[in-house]
Formats: C-alpha cells, sequence, structure tokens
C-alpha cells in the first residue's frame, strides 16, 4: 500500500528516489516548477533532455506520457518529466491528467523509486483549477498499482496544500 501525503514546501528540497517535474513537451525547461527544478538541478538535467530530444522525443514529450533523466544537484536520483495537459472547459482532458500519474508512477516502478514527490501538475500557467486537479492527482495515484511506497504531493503555497489535503482526510 502506498502512502500518500500533502507536504507545504519546495519540491526541489524533497531528499527522494523521485521528483516529478510539470514539464512541458520541449523538456528544455521552462517557469514555475520546470524551471526550479533545471535551475536547482543544474545542466546535467538539460544535458539529458537535450539528448531525449535528439533521440526519442524529437518533436517533444506527448501530454500524459513520462520519462526520467538524472536529478543533477537536486537532493533525489531521478527526475521524471511529465506533461501536463493545458485546461480548458470546452474539452475534458482528466484522463491525460490522470495519465500524467499513472505513467510517472509507471516509470517511478521501472527506475525503482520508492518516494516519489509530485507536485500540482497542470495548476499553473496551465490552469487547472487547483480542487479538481487533487481530486484527480490523490485518486489516481490510490488506484495505482504500484511498487512506490510512499508518494508525497509537494505544494508551495497554503491554498494548494489545503486542497490536496482535503483530498487525503
Amino acid at each position: 500500500m502506498t502512502r500518500i501525503r500533502p507536504v507545504r514546501g519546495d519540491i526541489t528540497e524533497q531528499t527522494v528516489d523521485a521528483v516529478v517535474n510539470a514539464a512541458n513537451s520541449s523538456l528544455l525547461g521552462g517557469g514555475g516548477v520546470d524551471g526550479a527544478i533545471h535551475r536547482r538541478g543544474g545542466p546535467e538535467i538539460l544535458a539529458e533532455c537535450r539528448a531525449l530530444r535528439a533521440s526519442r522525443y524529437g518533436r517533444g514529450l506527448p501530454t500524459g506520457r513520462a520519462v526520467a533523466t538524472t536529478a543533477g544537484r537536486l537532493p533525489a536520483r531521478w527526475v521524471i518529466h511529465t506533461v501536463g495537459p493545458v485546461f480548458t472547459p470546452d474539452e475534458d482532458r482528466s484522463e491525460l491528467l490522470a495519465s500524467c500519474h499513472r505513467e510517472s508512477l509507471r516509470v517511478a516502478d521501472e527506475l525503482g523509486a520508492r518516494t516519489v514527490a509530485f507536485p500540482a501538475v497542470s495548476t499553473g500557467v496551465y490552469g487547472w483549477p487547483l480542487e479538481d486537479a487533487a481530486r484527480i492527482a490523490v485518486g489516481t495515484v490510490r488506484a495505482a498499482r504500484t511498487a512506490v511506497e510512499e508518494v508525497r504531493f509537494v505544494l508551495f503555497d497554503e491554498r494548494a496544500y489545503q486542497a490536496f489535503a482535503g483530498q487525503l482526510r
């Protein structure tokens, strides 16, 4: 059984086997969590992302998929990059958001990771409503068949922390 807990803090400071990055499809860094992970993790992460773009993901990592790189200077072993969907009220993309979490856990299992830290995928500039994202994320992780022993949802602000904590009660 996977233990799931919310943590208020900075995902780049989590000592875990794998940190999940809310990446953009280019894998080449960006803003928010993605930028913070690339900045703190250092150039090793970007170098591996460039290699992935040159080999398997020339058009970018598809939405809902996940891939791993080194964690560079982060206090983790790996970064699992996943591309969340952009929210739109005109189309239900909930399955793509759920897929981000399932695929990240699948990659974690392939790596042998036992502890994984997730951010609130798609809730920043991608505009997913926080409470709905928390419901999907927590529900997906709870239902996943995984060898991961602990999942932390690492939330930067109190509002996000409360949304995820509410789903875990």
